[in-house]
């Protein structure tokens, strides 16, 4: 069945860099566009990155320059590079795809603060 983990979370200091990964399995991975959102407490989920099969990116205005989405379609892997951390990225983050439906990781936690 399809499953999505991800890992890498933690806490950060701000102006910290953190790195998340995805790991895939159950579909064909290659064919999919995949998210990472975000949820901070007490607000809705947000989209931050966005990756098509083919490498193309897109990012919302709040996390633009700062972080960067990356694929590895021979290891079913969604990488995501977070530079320059605020305290308002704190929040869970959770890989996502939809096929039909969406698909949703458990999530991993990033807190940033000093």
């Amino acid at each position: 069945q399809v499953q999505l983990v991800e890992s890498g979370g933690g806490l950060v200091q701000p102006e910290g860099s953190l790195r998340l990964s995805c790991a895939a399995s159950g579909f064909t991975f290659s064919s999919y566009n995949m998210n990472w959102y975000r949820q901070a407490q007490g607000k809705e989920r947000e989209l931050v990155a966005t990756i098509s099969p083919s490498g193309r990116t897109y990012y919302p205005d709040s996390v633009q320059g700062r972080f960067t989405i990356s694929r590895d379609n021979a290891k079913n892997t969604v990488d995501l590079q977070m530079n320059s951390l605020k305290p308002e990225d704190t929040a869970v983050y959770l890989c996502n795809f939809r096929m039909f439906m969406a698909y949703w990781g458990q999530g991993t936690r990033v807190t940033v603060s000093s």
